[in-house]
Parts: C-alpha cells; sequence; structure tokens
C-alpha cells in the first residue's frame, strides 16, 4: 500500500508538472505569434532585425538561466523554485501591453523569457519522484510539454485577430495578460498541491555540483539535445516563413503546417519514454541519429529547375552543310534528325522530370569536320519538391527529434542520479541555446546560398557528427570493458 501511496504521490507531482511546463512552453514561444502580428497590421514599426531579436530574446534568457535554475532546484527543491517562477514571469506579462517602444518590449521578453527555465525545474522535480524503471516514461510524459509551443501557434493567431476586431491598434494587449493570468493560476495550484522533495543528503556546495560538468558526457548529451531540441525550436519558427516562400502558402495554412510538425514531436515524447525504458536510451539515440541523417538528407533537395548540357548531334564525316531546319540537319547527302522542344506543362509529381532537346549551332554551305557538333543538346530538369511529401518528410523528423529529446534525458539520473538538476539544467541550457542560434544559422545560410532548403544540409552534418560521437564513444567503452573479445575480434577480421 505504501508502494502504491507513492507511486499516486508521483503522478500527481508529474501531472501538475507537466500542464506547469505546458504553460510556460506556450508562453515561451508567444513572441513568434505577438511580434509578427504586431509588425504586419502596422502597431510597431520594427526593422526586421529587431524583429529577430524580439524572436530569440526570450529563447536566449530561457535558455543561458536554465543551469542556475537547475542547481537551485537541486538545492531546495521543485515546488518553491517552479511556484515561484510561475508568479514571476506572470509579472512582465502583465505589464507588456503598457510597452511602447523596442525596448521596452526587449527588456520585458527577457524577463518573461525566463519561463523556459522550468524545464530545467522539472526534469530535477520529476525525475526524484520515480524509481529508475519508471524515470524514461515519466520525463517523456513531462517533456510532453513542449506541444505547449503548438497551442501557441494554433490559439494565438486567431485569438488576436477576435481581440482586435473592435479594437485594431489595442486588442492585442489582451493576450498576454491571459497568458500571465494562467501563469499565475498554475503557479498557484503548485503551491498548494505539490509535495516538495529534494535529493537527500545534498551537502554538496554550488562549485562541487559544477564539477560534473567537466564530464566530456555532458557536453556529448549537450549536442544530442542541441539537434533534436534546438532544432525542434527552430524550425517551429523557421517552417511558417519556409512555406510561405518556398510553397507560396497562406499565413493560416503555413501556421498550421508549422503546428503538424511540433504537435506531434511534443506529444511523441511519452511515447519515445517508453522505448527507452524498454530497449535502453542508447539504442534508441542510434535510430534516431539514424533517421535524422536519412530524413535530413531527402529534405535537403531543394525545389528547382536546372538546365544543363544535354546529348548532342555530331556530324559523322567531313562535308558541307546542304540543308538546315528546325528538325533536320543534312551533311551533304546525310541526314541527321534533330529533337525538338516539345514544351511540356509543369505537373506536380513526387520524382524529377526532364525534358531534352537539341538546338543547331551550324548554317547552310558551313563545312564541317568528322566529329564535329552539329546541334547542341540541352536538357532541362525540373524537380517540384511535391509539399505534400515535404510535410510528411517535415512532420516524420520532427517525430524522430520529439524520441529523441525523451531518450537525451533518460541517460541524464542514470550517469548523474545526484546531479539531475545540474546536468539537466546544462543540458537544457545548450537545447536552448539551439533554438536561438538554430534561425540565425539558417538565415545565414539562406543569405549565403538562397536556397531555403540548406538550413537542413546543416542538420544532416549535426546528426552525421552527434552519430559518429555517439558510435566513437560506444565502440571505446566496450573496448575498455572487454579488451580480450575485442582482440579476439579484430584477429578474425
Amino acid at each position: 500500500m505504501k508502494n502504491s501511496n507513492s507511486l499516486s504521490q508521483s503522478h500527481k507531482i508529474l501531472f501538475l508538472n507537466t500542464l506547469a511546463f505546458t504553460i510556460c512552453f506556450a508562453c515561451w514561444t508567444l513572441n513568434g505569434v505577438l511580434v509578427t502580428f504586431l509588425v504586419d497590421n502596422g502597431i510597431f514599426k520594427w526593422s526586421v532585425v529587431q524583429v529577430g531579436w524580439l524572436l530569440g530574446i526570450p529563447i536566449l534568457t530561457g535558455s543561458i538561466m536554465r543551469l542556475p535554475i537547475g542547481i537551485l532546484t537541486d538545492k531546495f527543491g521543485g515546488k518553491y523554485v517552479f511556484s515561484i517562477l510561475l508568479l514571476l514571469c506572470s509579472i512582465p506579462l502583465f505589464l507588456l501591453p503598457l510597452a511602447d517602444s523596442f525596448f521596452m518590449f526587449a527588456l520585458l521578453s527577457f524577463l518573461f523569457g525566463m519561463v523556459g527555465t522550468s524545464f530545467a525545474v522539472g526534469i530535477g522535480f520529476t525525475s526524484i519522484w520515480y524509481p529508475k524503471e519508471w524515470q524514461g516514461r515519466a520525463l517523456g510524459i513531462f517533456g510532453m510539454g513542449n506541444a505547449g509551443a503548438a497551442i501557441t501557434t494554433f490559439l494565438a493567431p486567431s485569438l488576436l485577430n477576435h481581440f482586435s476586431v473592435e479594437d485594431p491598434q489595442n486588442g492585442w494587449k489582451l493576450l498576454p495578460i491571459i497568458y500571465g493570468a494562467a501563469l499565475v493560476i498554475i503557479g498557484v495550484v503548485f503551491l498548494i498541491f505539490a509535495k516538495n522533495k529534494k535529493i537527500e543528503n545534498q551537502t554538496k556546495t554550488v562549485n562541487e555540483m559544477l564539477q560534473s560538468l567537466k564530464s566530456a558526457r555532458v557536453w556529448r548529451f549537450g549536442a544530442y539535445y542541441f539537434l533534436v531540441f534546438g532544432c525542434f525550436v527552430a524550425y517551429s519558427q523557421w517552417l511558417l516563413p519556409n512555406f510561405m516562400n518556398v510553397y507560396q502558402t497562406s499565413l493560416v495554412m503555413g501556421g498550421l503546417f508549422a503546428t503538424m510538425f511540433s504537435l506531434p514531436s511534443g506529444v511523441i515524447r511519452a511515447f519515445g519514454g517508453y522505448l527507452s525504458d524498454k530497449y535502453g536510451a542508447r539504442k534508441v539515440m542510434y535510430w534516431v541519429l539514424s533517421s535524422s541523417v536519412v530524413l535530413s538528407a531527402l529534405l535537403m533537395v531543394p525545389k528547382m529547375d536546372i538546365t544543363t548540357s544535354g546529348p548532342g548531334v555530331m556530324a559523322g564525316k567531313k562535308g558541307t552543310i546542304t540543308a538546315v531546319t528546325e528538325t533536320n540537319v543534312k551533311v551533304g547527302d546525310k541526314d541527321f534528325p534533330i529533337n525538338k522542344k516539345i514544351e511540356k506543362p509543369l505537373e506536380s509529381s513526387i520524382f524529377p522530370t526532364k525534358n531534352s532537346w537539341q538546338e543547331v549551332v551550324v548554317t547552310q554551305n558551313q563545312d564541317v569536320k568528322k566529329k564535329e557538333l552539329l546541334a547542341k543538346g540541352i536538357t532541362a530538369i525540373h524537380f517540384d519538391a511535391n509539399m505534400w511529401v515535404y510535410l510528411v518528410l517535415v512532420i516524420l523528423i520532427g517525430i524522430s527529434w520529439g524520441i529523441g529529446k525523451a531518450a537525451v534525458y533518460k541517460h541524464i539520473p542514470e550517469y548523474f542520479p545526484t546531479e539531475v538538476g545540474v546536468v539537466g539544467g546544462m543540458v537544457g541550457m545548450i537545447g536552448g541555446l539551439g533554438g536561438f542560434f538554430g534561425p540565425i544559422i539558417f538565415g545565414y545560410l539562406l543569405t549565403a546560398t538562397g536556397i531555403w532548403s540548406s538550413s537542413w544540409i546543416f542538420v544532416l552534418l549535426f546528426s552525421a557528427i552527434c552519430l559518429v560521437w555517439m558510435h566513437y564513444t560506444v565502440t571505446k567503452i566496450m573496448n575498455e570493458k572487454q579488451p580480450t573479445l575485442s582482440r579476439e575480434m579484430e584477429r578474425k577480421k
């Protein structure tokens, strides 16, 4: 009965943690919708650079502050840290309607961006309530709070439009107030109903707790999380302009497609925790990183039209051109047929299509030598990068990353059982920085190449690096633990 009561209490804490994290994640991604609305409707005249900063500032704050918040969670327990965080972050949201300049909006965005640190609190506070065999599932369920991003991208645009019907200039101000009120409500609920718990016999100083960050394993986990979480956050913002520019979708449809990417990725995280518990986090990460390599390789092929040299027509003998038409060249008494260009309608196709023709490069009465070119060949290749295929691939890589997010955090309580908050905060910080720097990197790649799919090249390379790094580490550990077996296998090669 005691174990049953203990598990029931654990589930209660998990529910509160997940609910709070979902609200926090929705607030954390608020600027993506709100700032876009304010600029599109001419309420604020911010430049593209200023908009970029306003989108990134909350992500940056919520990332870099995860480490100290994780330390506080290990030190004092999650109940009080989470409650205070929720209540304090509501204040800048209540003040946001008063912002009348870029500086004020940026400052308040910096402050309410602290809700992004809720992940570090929840990870430490959730893991301490569950035994080892349950932690993958528990952390996976908690991580479903990532779906808060989908809540914002799906509901916030409609709410903003509704609020602005009667007052186009000030209607938007209700939205941050609603978000602030949600934080207050869940903060009070958390304070009343959550039971505090922290690591027993936690007598380490902050400096001693930080020693675990010297481990290369922490940075390797951070690299994994930069990919599966950082790129997830980055693409949650990047996919909307991607769909609008490449496939000319409307704002609403582009937002719907972005939601179709972020929602499954958040929800599937619980399943990723289950898989990590059943098969081991390492096997799951092998699958995640491998699938990320394959899917990003498919996604990096851009929508394109290529015109290149094709098979031409050459003279079979020396002679003089006696006749030239669009479909025929005559050298002496020998005819050489020419393929005329046939205009083909561009149809939506999953696979590339080609059109080949030839253009005459000689004139009548011209002397030609054997093997001299009579008509140059031209081949036009059209690849539509079918939007629905692209969307399916995007959803699949999002699901893969969602499973990977759970697998990464399954590792942490196993390797760092007494520093879950610190290590989880550090790994979360690195992942969050991926969400901040991702769009910046993607923007530079787009500027340099002029190709929207260039961002997937970065994902491909980074996925491959993580996969090779993990495989090298696993192989090294196996060889160190089983040197005799390793030498035997080497002799049999």
